[in-house]
């Protein structure tokens, strides 16, 4: 699918869960300091004109990141005009009126600049350790959202169902400026999930994290068209993927092979998938999902996404596994001061005049 794309709307984020970097000595490094890097990682992202930081929920050894809101609070008081958003908010092992009181005070905090993606995780640590049941997977989802839903119009929330106690006329604090935060609900790829944002009337991203992103347009119509059969206006489409930048394409290539493979590798064993391989690897930089090279590369690359599924936001995380920080400071810097600004231009170009 092509569709015709305002470059002046097009927003460009970054992603990260925390993900424990190593050291000079290839050492892994503390919690604490992986946590005030992501704060500086954050703020340089502000600072090179980037429109969103975003940053995951993981309660493993292998993310220092299990409260990214409070990073995001922490970020807030440092920066000026970056939204700050989840990347996701494991919404079905959370509180949805303790998501939205949070998200209110980070929206204080920041003077009007938070944002929510909920989802449902590709992880289910959260499940043992808040004390729920994975058989209960789908309806916590459903019924949280539902009751986010009505909490994020900031009135008065009258709510039952089954995983928790009714509501009946409780006003939820504190309450935001603009009344309202803006809130995605991050999409792996089914129809059923597609509709149900459109139902709620929240904006779509897609985790696109393997092979041709463009096997997501069916997606990204569906989208367009239950909302128009549900009388709700056009709303914004985003894709989340994972990628690395560096000065030039080689050094991206071979400094993100061996932390990607870390990574990777460990979650493959896990979840029972093959070896992560070199030739995946480059397969994917080549034809899929993963945006790997110098700021030109990448550049084109992203620009081919936007244009192909007519998405209105692309957020790249930017780093995966142990990769080290200084690393990922350059790789946002290049972001934001190259690749954005050479994928706006390769819209525009794409775009008819008249």
């Amino acid at each position: 699918m092509t569709a015709t794309i305002d470059p002046a709307r097009l927003q460009f984020g970054l992603n990260t869960f925390g993900d424990v970097s190593h050291d000079a000595a290839g050492e892994p490094v503390p919690y604490p300091q992986v946590i005030r890097d992501v704060v500086a990682e954050g703020v340089l992202a502000d600072q090179v004109g980037i429109d969103a930081f975003a940053i995951g929920e993981h309660h493993r050894d292998d993310y220092a990141v299990s409260a990214p809101d409070i990073v995001l609070a922490g970020i807030a008081a440092r920066t000026e005009r970056i939204r700050l958003s989840s990347a996701v908010t494991v919404l079905s092992s959370d509180d949805p009126i303790r998501v939205f009181q949070r998200f209110a005070t980070i929206d204080a905090i920041s003077n009007g600049r938070a944002e929510i993606v909920v989802g449902r995780g590709s992880f289910t640590e959260s499940f043992p350790l808040f004390g729920f049941e994975l058989s209960d997977y789908q309806v916590l989802f459903d019924e949280k959202l539902n009751l986010l839903a009505e909490v994020l119009k900031e009135g008065p929330v009258t709510w039952s169902g089954s995983t928790r106690a009714p509501l009946t006329g409780i006003e939820v604090y504190p309450k935001t400026a603009s009344g309202s935060i803006p809130t995605w609900v991050g999409v792996g790829g089914s129809p059923e999930s597609v509709v149900r944002t459109a139902h709620y009337g929240m904006p779509m991203m897609l985790a696109i994290i393997g092979g041709d992103p463009q096997r997501f347009a069916p997606y990204v119509d569906l989208y367009h068209r239950a909302l128009d059969q549900m009388g709700k206006d056009r709303l914004p489409v985003g894709v989340h993927s994972p990628g690395f930048i560096a000065d030039t394409d080689e050094e991206a290539r071979e400094l993100f092979w061996p932390h990607y493979q870390t990574a990777f590798g460990r979650i493959g064993r896990e979840r029972g998938w093959g070896p992560t391989t070199r030739e995946h690897y480059d397969a994917e930089i080549e034809h899929g999902s993963l945006y790997v090279g110098g700021a030109e590369t990448v550049a084109r690359k992203i620009a081919a996404t936007v244009a192909g599924l007519g998405i209105e936001r692309f957020d790249l995380k930017y780093t995966t596994g142990p990769v080290p920080h200084a690393a990922n400071m350059r790789a946002i810097e290049l972001y934001g001061t190259q690749v954005i600004p050479m994928v706006r231009e390769l819209v525009a170009e794409a775009v008819p005049v008249g």
